[in-house]
Order: structure tokens, then sequence, then C-alpha cells
């Protein structure tokens, strides 16, 4: 059962990455567009990219690939290629969002644990963690790993609450994202949610999961977490 209103407070906010945290698109299609190219096919326009991703790194392929190119041999190919380019080019155009480090470093301070939970590979989203935000503490940095399920999946939210420690309740943990995927995967887990409109998708597709919270800045996201729970849950 939920705790009285008077006493919610979020204990644990966990992040999307890409579209939420960083904006990764450039760097994630040039590399897309690089793999596609090395296994001769078309690059695509970088602007399609921002439905193509979130998904985890099998689906960004298939996603990208022509229709009669969609096998898992293919799939495989591409992520060769993939893989150490974006390794190396996964800071050439990627940063955070503005506002995005102070919101952090304000929630940390208001005693609120953080953590990341992604469909980006593990490696990739620990180099970009450690990268961008290195002096912030997060409980658990999750990305993809085979043989452990993606988003939507509630299996990542479950995994932080973990890393925190605890045991909270459902209304004192909240995930944020910036897309379909991120607000199923909220509403799976049953924790509070909160769709980002900065990042890869539009306003329509986050409204269309009824999430708790629709935050235009990452100042506004923060003062929504650290107000918890405004109209209720």
């Amino acid at each position: 059962m939920y705790q009285s209103m008077a006493q919610v407070k979020i204990k644990l906010a966990i992040f999307d990455l890409d579209g939420t945290l960083l904006n990764t698109i450039e760097d994630l299609g040039r590399s897309c567009n690089f793999a596609l190219e090395s296994c001769g096919f078309p690059a695509r326009a970088l602007s399609e990219y921002n439905t193509l991703v979130g998904r985890g790194i099998y689906n960004l392929f298939r996603g990208a690939l022509p229709p009669e190119a969609r096998t898992e041999e293919m799939v495989m190919k591409m992520k060769g290629y993939f893989i150490p380019y974006y390794n190396e080019h996964k800071t050439d155009f990627t940063k955070p969002y503005p506002g995005i480090p102070e919101m952090l470093e304000r929630l940390e301070k208001a005693g609120i644990a953080l953590a990341i939970a992604s469909n980006k590979y593990q490696e990739g989203t620990e180099a970009l963690a450690r990268r961008f935000f290195g002096d912030r503490k997060f409980v658990k940095i999750l990305g993809q790993r085979d043989g452990m399920p993606i988003k939507p999946d509630p299996g990542i939210v479950r995994e932080a609450e973990k890393g925190y420690g605890e045991n909270p309740a459902r209304n004192e943990v909240i995930y944020a994202g910036d897309s379909d995927v991120d607000m199923e995967t909220g509403k799976n887990a049953g924790v509070v949610t909160a769709g980002v409109l900065w990042g890869f998708r539009t306003r329509a597709e986050l409204e269309a999961w009824k999430p708790q919270m629709l935050c235009a800045s990452p100042e506004e996201l923060g003062n929504a977490i650290l107000n918890w729970p405004g109209t209720g849950f």
C-alpha cells in the first residue's frame, strides 16, 4: 500500500541516457551510417534516427537496414562495424542537454539517489556516464547486456532499485525518459514516470502513455522530482 501523501518523497531517480541526459543522436546516426555503408547499404538521413534509436543496438540495426537485409547475420555484421567506430567517435558531437548537470547535482545534494537505465550497450553507457557525469555518484549505471531483457521490461528498474540498497515504495522511485519505450518501462515497473520533452520523440508519443509528469526542461524536471507528489499518484 502506498504511503500517505504527506510522507511521500522521491528517494531514487532513474534516468534514460540517450535523449534524456545526453544528446547523442548525431554520433549514433553517423556511426550507424558508417556500419550501413561498410555493409554495402545506403546511409540514412540523420533525422531518421530520432525514431530508430531507443530499443537497443540490435533493433537499431534492424530498423536501419533495408527490409530485405534484416537477417541476424547482417545485424551481427553491422555490430562489428558499429561498435569500434562508435567507441572511437561517441563524443564527437554528444553533449549533455543544457541544465542536466545542474539538475543532477541539485538532486544529489537533496539526498536523492541517482541511477541510469539505458538500452545503449553497457560499455557505451558506462563510458558516456563517466565522461560527462563522472562527478555524480550513481548507484547503478545499467545498459543493454546480452542475456538480459531490454526496456520496456521492468527488470532494469528493479536492478537499479537493488543498487539503492533499500526497498523503496513504488511512489518513491521515478523513471524519466524521452520515448514511448521509457514510458512503458516506467508503467511496467509501477513507478512514477516522467516524460521529457527535449529529447528525440514527440509530446504526443509521451502523452499517450499518461506519465505522471511531462517536463519541458531539466529545471522543470528537477522541481517536479523535489516537489513530488504534486497532484498525486
